[in-house]
């Protein structure tokens, strides 16, 4: 159904965004002084978790999208049924899954590095949000 996959991936993109937002302000707020950041005040490190998350919603739509166009060139462990739609087998979907959880953690990690300069800051922000997105990813059904 069309409409519940809008309303999926829109309120997936909003979750998302909102886990990076809180999991980079927590990291740069606790962590960050340990990984050698100056002090900051509260509003600048929620402004640059802000810009974190939000630069986000466009990365990964984008890199999510062409994630999607490649997998649908792939033919590996793909079938087509009766009715001819393709229907993907347990390896296919387990490595898609595997490699987007990847691409979209480094993109996590990039951006952590771009906005803070911390190679320590961003590597923790992208890890942590491994299990995060795992966890939120399982609820959000």
């Amino acid at each position: 159904m069309p409409a519940r996959s809008v309303v999926k991936a829109i309120s997936w993109r909003v979750v998302g965004t909102i886990d990076t937002w809180v999991l980079s302000f927590v990291i740069l707020s606790f962590l960050g002084p340990f990984f050698g950041l100056e002090e900051s005040s509260g509003a600048d490190r929620a402004r640059t978790a802000a810009l974190i998350a939000l630069t986000e919603v466009l990365t990964k739509m984008t890199l999510y999208y062409l994630h999607e166009r490649l997998w649908s060139r792939l033919q590996w462990n793909r079938t087509l049924d009766e009715e001819g739609h393709y229907r993907d087998g347990r390896w296919r979907s387990a490595t898609k899954t595997a490699t987007w959880r990847v691409l979209a953690s480094a993109d996590t990690m990039l951006l952590g590095f771009i906005f803070t300069g911390n190679l320590a800051t961003a590597i923790s922000i992208g890890g942590f949000e491994i299990i995060t997105k795992l966890e939120i990813g399982r609820a959000h059904v």
